[in-house]
């Protein structure tokens, strides 16, 4: 293990041997680290936090910190996370609450960019981006393949669905769409499809066309949502039944 004098871990945590822990990091009793983690300088991790193999922390980051809510009396709530994943400078990960189901969970091989938030019981898949200052409130799910645009606030118990692409600035106060362009210029709204994302991430162009269809439907044509929905649900692909589902199960309502 290679761990610099100035680190301080504490009796209890399990840190492999495989592991490097830079200048001035800290590693409370109740962390476990996965093998070849490297913490870069200046970390901080804290409460019951598991994390998986192959991260990389950046300095000043806070992972495993207690949430940010009143209500919080310090009960044992965690923090669970993955493998492979990038967390850059200034980020902050809290702890789940009694209240929002006691976790808070990453999954694997995301990026989160300077100065992200995830707040208390929030729910991140996997391949995930989080672009600089990106903020989840409590209890927000961010569904695989995601991408939150650089200082966009996330409202709690709002869903962002699979494979949405969010533009830098947007205040999120529904639910995202799955695999839809969505920004703010003076209101919220969805564009299309996330086209170029989904063609990097191997959509071929008959599920392009697909989705492109079930968009029409929801946004361009002169239907109301519950007529669109009728109408999304006769297409063909998992896609399209995905979409239908994801609006099905809405609480928040869906940007359009």
């Amino acid at each position: 293990m290679s761990v610099h004098p100035s680190a301080v871990i504490a009796a209890g945590a399990v840190v492999p041997a495989s592991c490097n822990v830079g200048p001035f990091c800290t590693i409370g009793p109740d962390v476990v680290l996965g093998e070849d983690c490297t913490l870069i300088s200046h970390v901080v991790l804290d409460g019951r936090t598991r994390i998986g193999a192959r991260n990389t922390f950046h300095p000043f980051c806070a992972i495993g910190i207690a949430p940010q809510d009143l209500k919080y009396g310090g009960e044992p709530t965690a923090l669970e996370i993955g493998d492979g994943n990038t967390i850059r400078e200034n980020v902050t990960i809290s702890r789940g609450t009694a209240g929002g189901g006691g976790v808070t969970r990453l999954g694997s091989n995301c990026l989160l960019m300077a100065g992200a938030h995830i707040g208390h019981d929030s729910q991140v898949g996997s391949h995930c981006i989080l672009a600089n200052c990106a903020t989840l409130a409590g209890h927000v799910i961010i569904e695989d393949f995601a991408t939150v645009g650089a200082f966009c606030p996330v409202h709690q118990h709002c869903i962002v669905g699979k494979y949405a692409f969010i533009g830098g600035g947007t205040i999120v106060t529904q639910d995202v769409l799955p695999f839809s362009l969505t920004s703010s210029k003076r209101e919220n709204k969805a564009f299309g499809i996330n086209k170029i994302g989904l063609a990097r991430r191997g959509f071929s162009p008959e599920r392009l066309q697909v989705l492109q269809k079930a968009f029409r439907l929801l946004l361009a044509a002169k239907l109301n949502t519950t007529q669109a929905l009728e109408k999304v649900k006769e297409l063909e692909g998992e896609d399209a039944a995905l979409l239908a589902a994801f609006i099905e199960r809405s609480e928040r309502g869906v940007i359009k």
